[in-house]
């Protein structure tokens, strides 16, 4: 009865947590450290660091990976996943909402010159995110070549499959380097593969079915399941791959609807993985309001489901894996592929703006706000709506 309430009360405060847990990936690890284990402690610190640590090697939103594998750790899988829904479902239900409401305002040929401020106060939220993820994970001559080579690649290829083959190439360059970590003593690894089985066997299987049967829906599924498989480091990582498969590749949105929902995510607390629900949204328009709020619900369980089961994978043998020095070492090939994405979707999301001095003004106040200030970036994003609404 004990443990049951406890584990009611761990829920509520994650609902909390939802809905007041601001600012991406980073600002979420110290809201958690600060309310999960100072507050109520329900973990150590040292717990917290180590999973943050595990999270950070794996494919997925790590502020959700987080979670989901403290809460395994308490109450196994099916109680891991409730943690999952509690999570991420305000900020995919509002992301997908808005989706219906810029495809309405789209269809019913309604201004939407209130998002005309939102473009460029967007870009210099990706500007900021690549300065700090360069400034974070770059300090070789290999990373920092590795980073401007996938910058070039990502400005001018096109097919979002090249990504993933990036991620592998930076991770194997690196690899090689593995003389240089230290020797760690090791144990024999327990592996439970169920959960990688589970992982690997929905991908291929939603893969075949949306390819013999052409379904829209079942397509968008796998899009999304492939790249929540993919994608390392975090929400700003997304973008350049969400960007490049349904701006230019599938042509599901445009670009000023894209950036405009990416500004809008960043007001939204809760995972920034939860973006993607606005685009299943937009992507699924032909299909009625119901199709949309059903294109927002599949993108979110294909960005979301893929690194919760990975973390169930690795959660049990994590211990022993992370002493082995070609992991370690390719870390730094992943991650700095993973920059040079940022860095080029800088570029890429800037390139339909107008040039103007305005824009251009807003895209560097943005990034001043953001590096200088202590303003919240929810406050600027609700600034530059309301003088798009106001200007309107």
């Amino acid at each position: 009865m004990v443990r049951h309430l406890r584990n009611y009360i761990f829920l509520k405060d994650i609902f909390v947590l939802s809905v007041t847990a601001f600012g991406g990936a980073q600002a979420h690890f110290a809201l958690f450290l600060d309310y999960l284990v100072k507050k109520r402690g329900y973990y150590t610190e040292q717990e917290l660091i180590e999973m943050n640590a595990l999270c950070q090697l794996l494919p997925g939103p790590s502020s959700t990976q987080i979670l989901c594998g403290l809460a395994y750790k308490k109450g196994g899988a099916p109680f891991a996943f409730l943690t999952l829904f509690i999570w991420a479902i305000p900020a995919v239900a509002i992301m997908s909402l808005f989706g219906v409401i810029m495809s309405n305002l789209d269809e019913k040929e309604l201004s939407t010159a209130f998002t005309r401020f939102i473009q460029p106060i967007a870009v210099g939220f990706v500007g900021v995110a690549a300065y700090k993820i360069c400034v974070k994970v770059i300090h070789t001559k290999t990373s920092f070549i590795i980073l401007v080579c996938s910058a070039v690649l990502s400005v001018f290829l096109s097919s979002p499959y090249a990504f993933p083959a990036m991620i592998v190439a930076g991770g194997l360059i690196t690899s090689f380097k593995y003389k240089a970590q230290p020797i760690e003593e090791k144990q024999k690894m327990k592996i439970r593969w169920t959960a990688l089985i589970i992982w690997i066997s929905v991908l291929i299987l939603i893969a075949v079915i949306g390819t013999i049967t052409q379904s829209l829906p079942i397509r968008l599924l796998e899009n999304f399941y492939r790249n929540g498989s993919l994608i390392f480091g975090g929400g700003q990582v997304l973008i350049p791959f969400l960007y490049t498969e349904f701006v230019d590749f599938k042509d599901y949105l445009s670009s000023s609807e894209f950036l405009s929902g990416f500004a809008i995510s960043q007001a939204v607390p809760g995972p920034t993985f939860s973006f993607a629900s606005y685009i299943g949204s937009l992507s699924m328009r032909s299909y009625g309001t119901w199709g949309e709020l059903l294109g927002g619900f599949l993108a979110a369980v294909g960005i979301f489901v893929p690194g919760t089961l990975m973390i169930f994978f690795l959660v049990r043998f994590w211990d022993e894996l992370k002493k082995y020095r070609v992991i370690k070492a390719s870390l730094e090939g992943i991650t700095a592929v993973s920059s040079g994405m940022v860095v080029a979707a800088v570029y890429l999301l800037f390139v339909p703006v107008e040039n103007t001095l305005l824009n251009f003004a807003l895209l560097f106040g943005t990034a001043a706000i953001l590096l200088f200030t202590k303003i919240p970036a929810p406050y600027v994003v609700l600034a530059g709506l309301a003088a798009g609404f106001l200007l309107s």
